[in-house]
């Protein structure tokens, strides 16, 4: 129900009749903005709020003859209202009435993101403290690596979209702005006071210049930054999905009962909803691709930009908006699986406790070159012939001939790598 619901929010935002509404809002702004300079008679605005009425199927009738959006929906519009309508779209153009529409349909949805981010951010925090000791093998190249924990883990996650967070207030910021300066944006026939107060009205800022248009680096900005949203959704969907591998099994998403994880095998339990979330990010980053070619246009403004905006901007907040709500629900509910995470760690035989090993050989006079050779060297025989490191690294007299035994059980020791665990954590969350 509450996934429903969250989707429906966003969605009823891009809706036809949405659409219209907001056009309709941004109509009468601009007129009592004519009447606030004292240009057309006081109350036209008011009887314009009062008596406007649309119907979409009607509009849909007219732009079959008019083949402009725009004429049809003001001359549906104008059937409900008297001489009062005359004064309706006064000295504007279409832009000025669909930028400025579609900069209060972003900003509302920008709103939504940063709700969701804000969750997730809570949900990623929560989680991060309840694994902040939680002993793990750390990968580099998919390799292991040396002990971290969950909880580093989780944090790094959360820093990521703190900034993403951050990133989409300045979108928000950069793309509340209207325009209502007429054909070439010189306000050759609307006065700059008349933008200045519809912009007021409609809590939007006058963009300083414009052409036509509102200037498309705007939305580049705005749809390149849910473009790196969803890279980072990508990112934690991909790392949770090699948790899940079998031969990995550290956490895996929360499993229903009556799930089914396969029509022909009874056994899986598949990462569905991350591989989803990695699916739809492609869809976004590719969104924000034609946005960035929607920044070019000829000369004051074409329109090659309007048709894919018509399906980009709609699509990418509907699927970013969904993938931020499903991606809390999976770190809400992950299964974490402890116990296979110190197995994991102890899976190489202690091979990755080589690098604390041959730095400790070096503060004891040994040479750099031939400490790492010495290490490698016991390091190989453990990985290829499945031997324990430690009892190696005991059995070698060269290292020995450095380090005592107590010296070198201390090297072994998975806590001395997460010692600073909590330096870590004050850093990211006391904000």
């Amino acid at each position: 129900m509450i996934e429903r619901y969250t989707r429906e929010k966003m969605g009823s935002i891009w809706s036809e009749k949405a659409k219209f509404d907001r056009w309709l809002k941004v109509e009468i702004a601009v007129v009592r903005g004519w009447e606030a300079i004292g240009e057309i008679p006081k109350g036209t605005a008011d009887k314009i709020e009062k008596n406007a009425r649309f119907d979409i199927e009607r509009i849909n009738e007219i732009e079959k003859i008019t083949r402009h959006d725009v004429v049809a929906f003001l001359e549906a519009v104008k059937e409900s209202l008297k001489e009062e309508g005359d004064y309706l779209h006064f000295g504007i153009t279409s832009s000025d009435t669909i930028d400025t529409a579609m900069a209060l349909a972003l900003k509302e949805s920008a709103d939504i993101i940063i709700d969701d981010l804000k969750e997730l951010l809570k949900t990623l925090k929560e989680r991060a403290f309840e694994f902040k000791d939680t002993l793990m093998i750390g990968r580099s190249h998919g390799i292991h690596g040396e002990p971290i924990t969950f909880g580093f883990v989780l944090a790094l996650w959360y820093d990521e979209m703190k900034r993403n967070l951050k990133r989409m207030q300045e979108a928000k910021e950069i793309i509340s702005v209207g325009k209502i300066s007429g054909s070439m944006g010189t306000f050759a026939n609307v006065p700059v006071e008349v933008e200045e107060y519809a912009c007021k009205i409609l809590g939007l800022k006058p963009a300083l210049v414009s052409s036509q248009i509102i200037q498309r680096d705007r939305y580049a900005h705005y749809m390149t930054t849910l473009a790196i949203i969803a890279s980072s959704i990508e990112k934690i969907a991909t790392q949770i999905r090699h948790y899940q591998r079998t031969e990995v099994r550290e956490a895996e998403e929360f499993f229903h009962k009556g799930q089914k994880g396969s029509s022909s095998m009874p056994h899986k339990r598949n990462p569905v909803l991350s591989e989803n979330l990695c699916g739809l990010a492609r869809l976004v980053r590719a969104n924000s691709i034609a946005a960035l070619e929607n920044v070019a246009l000829w000369h004051e403004r074409d329109i090659s930009h309007s048709s894919n905006e018509r399906i980009i901007l709609p699509d990418a907040n509907i699927a970013l908006d969904f993938m931020l709500y499903r991606l809390n629900n999976v770190i809400k509910n992950l299964t974490v699986y402890k116990e296979n995470m110190l197995k994991n760690l102890n899976l190489t035989r202690g091979v990755i406790y080589s690098q604390r090993l041959m730095l400790n050989l070096v503060k004891r006079g040994a040479n750099k070159i031939l400490a790492y050779e010495a290490v490698q060297k016991n390091a190989m025989d453990s990985w290829e012939n499945n031997k324990d490191f430690k009892q190696l690294v005991l059995n070698d007299p060269y290292i020995n001939s450095f380090m005592s035994k107590d010296e070198i059980d201390n090297c072994f020791d998975p806590k001395y790598y997460t010692r600073n665990i909590d330096v870590i954590f004050k850093r990211v969350f006391d904000d």
